[in-house]
């Protein structure tokens, strides 16, 4: 199975997205939708479930988060983590931070459903694709416009019978400073 994952298009879907999304089975978007026009036009190319981000009007009537099943793999949405992205990805390369405070690592990883296997974020327009505590964390970065300096992409997870991949892939070619593909063996 593979997931298209969005997020951050605050009323711009790129052109060159519906093409990119092809041949996959869903579309997640971690919201900052933007417009009913963007849902419209993803709804189109594949089964879409939405979540609402912080600039999301309330007509949109979308959901703060979803806890999602594909192929027996749970996926739980939602626009903005209860901490900061920069924090989750300094637990997760090992840095001292995460010595410092090793309890507040563990209340925000125990924050989610235990069969909970992925988690899709946006809100920050940076990319970040890691594993913690046994989970995929992925954040596909903004697909929107060009805001502030941040490479514009999107994401992809493949569901395999042994285990997830995640994959960022840019809207603006080749770009070295996208992290790389992920795996998350399944299986406990």
């Amino acid at each position: 199975m593979k997931i298209g994952l969005v997020s951050d298009t605050h009323g711009y879907l790129d052109p060159r997205l519906p093409n990119l999304l092809v041949g996959v089975d869903s579309i997640l978007h971690a919201g900052d939708v933007g417009s009913s026009a963007v849902l419209g036009e993803l709804e189109r190319i594949a089964d879409l479930r939405v979540v609402r981000g912080n600039v999301d009007p309330a007509e949109l009537n979308l959901p703060p988060s979803l806890k999602l099943r594909f192929e027996n793999v749970q996926i739980e949405i939602q626009h903005q983590l209860q901490v900061p992205q920069e924090e989750l990805e300094k637990w997760a390369d090992g840095s001292p931070l995460q010595k410092q405070n090793p309890q507040r690592q563990a209340e925000f990883l125990e924050s989610f459903d235990p069969k909970t296997k992925v988690v899709v974020f946006g809100h920050s327009h940076r990319p970040c694709l890691l594993t913690m505590g046994h989970k995929l964390f992925f954040n596909p970065g903004s697909s929107g416009k060009k805001r502030f300096s941040l490479p514009r992409c999107f994401g992809i997870l493949e569901v395999f019978p042994r285990g997830l991949r995640g994959l960022i892939i840019g809207l603006e070619g080749q770009d070295e400073g996208l992290p790389g593909s992920v795996w998350l063996p399944l299986g406990e």
